[in-house]
């Protein structure tokens, strides 16, 4: 989908380096991704809840919550799902922009539409973290009842039944949230952020 031929970006006095100061930590978008049921939007709200308490500025783009909105125009069709993502990536972008910590909960099956997410991102300010558990786990969870429905034929296009899920090749962290208690995962996530600098002070609660 080509740009507007009428509109020329406007670039704002407050900065994101301001806001970022202001915020007293970095800026970046941590894109989770995996199987529906594997605790994408548990983890990352966790993540979010964690943040909170150590005084960052945040905010999740949860899957079902963007389609009842944004993209409420869109279905599961393998188009529909690209145009999902693309969205989702410019979204986080401003949220980004905004200095806050975005977080994207979403299956984001295919690896195509994942690159192209963090081609708009400056270097190191998009975070690949694989959800990973496996399709036996998420159907033993199907906390939607969705796996039910995709093995009975009712829910077309359904990611791990009858559409792939691509892997993630070199992700920059991956979770074993088919395995782990929620603590240990969210304990790693925060880990991560620490190493990376995008928060260093480890005594920031209220």
């Amino acid at each position: 989908m080509s740009g507007s031929t009428n509109t020329v970006w406007h670039n704002a006095t407050v900065t994101r380096a301001y806001r970022e100061r202001l915020n007293g930590h970095r800026s970046v978008v941590l894109w989770y991704t995996g199987l529906s049921g594997s605790g994408k939007s548990t983890l990352a709200h966790a993540v979010e809840d964690k943040l909170f308490q150590l005084n960052c500025r945040t905010f999740v783009l949860d899957g079902d919550n963007v389609r009842q909105g944004l993209c409420s125009d869109l279905g599961f069709s393998v188009q529909d799902r690209t145009e999902n993502i693309r969205r989702i990536g410019e979204a986080a972008k401003l949220l980004v922009e905004s200095g806050v910590i975005a977080m994207t909960a979403f299956i984001s099956p295919f690896r195509a539409d994942r690159q192209r997410a963090r081609s708009i991102f400056p270097h190191g300010d998009f975070i690949e973290i694989f959800c990973e558990a496996s399709l036996d786990v998420c159907e033993q969870r199907d906390v939607k009842g969705l796996y039910k429905r995709a093995r009975a034929g009712e829910v077309k296009e359904f990611t791990g039944i009858s559409s792939p899920y691509e892997l993630p090749t070199n992700p920059e962290l991956t979770v074993r949230t088919g395995e782990l208690p929620l603590g240990d995962c969210v304990a790693q996530v925060i880990e991560y952020l620490q190493q990376r600098d995008v928060f260093r002070d480890t005594d920031r609660q209220r």
